[in-house]
């Protein structure tokens, strides 16, 4: 007689990272008590929510961190994501109802810190991101193909910014243009990124521009990885982390001593602006660590069984 599966009951949040405003940022799902679920399972709730990225919550399965969180989008499991990193550790601050404190998680890249910053009945949170890693700059094909299927021109590209493959975790390529007009209407050809992303072997393209004219807010960015089925997303930690270690490399930042902090924007163009908050840390002038952090909000929380 075959056995009946024991029904689970799963708690499900729609969270929307880098911002504490409902509907802008960059939407997240968060699934806690998932224990047990097979890989499948959690890829079709991924596929389900449709978000560019869910977070799952698991029990930790050593004693050297509090808790696990893997991350998947609507086609395949990713090592780690920035926005889905804040809602899921928002969603565990308020359920938990944690004060201001650091938590070790383990997530595809290692095991690492994360600070819960309590503020009033409020919590942000800034993670720890992975190694910093740089790639030479493209090859000059790889380079005139990428820039083609963005849409660019030659001389609408900043000058100072060499087109490279930068990684904190999992790898970007970066491309810096004059001015915040035409990122905005940037209109990438999807399926030559996809193709690119073969070729390279990385799946995300961030535009950025330092053509910022709003207080506070250093750059501005869009970011474009159809080949993991994202087209646009709205607002990346794993794109903008890299961007600061990319800016001390380059000689694009000032700074005093150890540190350069900044904010970066993303999202405008399609209607979901957020924040990134990005320190690096420096040592002998060279990025070292890099860490982002940001806001979020809950837009709805359900149950659901499987």
């Amino acid at each position: 007689m075959e056995r009946r599966r024991q029904v689970r009951t799963l708690k499900i949040y729609q969270v929307d990272s880098f911002t504490a405003e409902k509907f802008k940022g960059n939407p997240a799902g968060v699934v806690m008590n998932v224990d047990g679920l097979t890989d499948l399972e959690m890829l079709n709730i991924a596929r389900e929510l449709n978000n560019s990225e869910t977070a799952f919550i698991l029990s930790p399965d050593g004693t050297d961190h509090e808790v696990k969180i893997r991350y998947f989008t609507p086609q395949t499991e990713v090592p780690v994501c920035g926005h889905a990193t804040i809602a899921a550790h928002y969603v565990r601050a308020r359920e938990k109802n944690l004060d201001s404190s650091t938590v070790i998680h383990k997530i595809g890249i290692g095991i690492l810190p994360v600070e819960i910053i309590k503020e009033g009945n409020d919590y942000s949170v800034i993670m720890t991101q992975g190694r910093i890693e740089f790639n030479p700059p493209l090859a000059k094909q790889e380079r005139g193909n990428t820039v083609k299927a963005l849409g660019l021109k030659e001389d609408e590209l900043d000058p100072r910014c060499p087109i490279q493959i930068v990684s904190t975790g999992h790898s970007k390529v970066i491309i810096g243009v004059k001015t915040r007009s035409k990122l905005d209407t940037l209109s990438p050809d999807m399926l030559a990124l996809t193709e690119i992303s073969k070729a390279i072997n990385c799946n995300g393209y961030f535009v950025f521009t330092m053509d910022s004219e709003e207080k506070g807010v250093l750059t501005h960015g869009r970011m474009f990885a159809p080949a993991i089925g994202v087209n646009e997303d709205p607002v990346t930690g794993n794109a903008n982390g890299p961007l600061g270690a990319y800016l001390v490399k380059h000689g694009l930042a000032e700074y005093n001593g150890s540190g350069f902090s900044f904010k970066g924007e993303q999202g405008n163009a399609i209607g979901r602006s957020g924040i990134v908050d990005v320190t690096v840390s420096l040592r002998n002038g060279k990025p070292e660590q890099v860490k982002i952090g940001g806001r979020a909000v809950i837009v709805f929380k359900t149950k659901f069984q499987l």
